[in-house]
């Protein structure tokens, strides 16, 4: 059974930093391309950042370039996303997907299509 868990999520103030994890099992990462989401209240949903098993490139949205890194380790079969400087506006549910074939620029941009995705986790940044 495939399975996508995320973990890390919470309350902080501006200006912090929190490190999500999204644990996989059911099968190996390592020929997947996985991206982590996000939907704040009334708003759509939106590709943070995405990364490519192929070649290891990444993708950032513009709202999070500079702040957020994405990074991936095939052995624990787990992605991460080390939040740092955290706003207002990065307050939203956070979840992980991951699909064969979309890289990490269609994955992001789509927002849309993957093969499995976790249920989310919330992250709120509140002073």
């Amino acid at each position: 059974q495939v399975q996508l868990v995320e973990s890390g999520g919470g309350l902080v103030q501006p200006g912090e930093s929190l490190t999500l994890s999204c644990v996989v099992s059911g099968f190996t990462i390592d020929a997947y391309n996985i991206g982590w989401f996000r939907q704040a209240l009334g708003k759509e949903r939106e590709g943070v950042s995405c990364i490519t098993s192929s070649d290891g490139s990444t993708y950032y949205a513009d709202s999070v370039k500079g702040r957020f890194t994405i990074s991936r380790n095939n052995v624990s079969n787990t992605v991460y996303l080390q939040m740092n400087s955290l706003k207002f506006e990065d307050t939203a549910a956070y979840f992980c997907a991951i699909d064969p074939l979309l890289e990490a620029r269609q994955l992001c941009l789509l927002a849309s299509v993957w093969s499995y995705r976790g249920q989310g986790i919330q992250v709120t940044v509140n002073a």
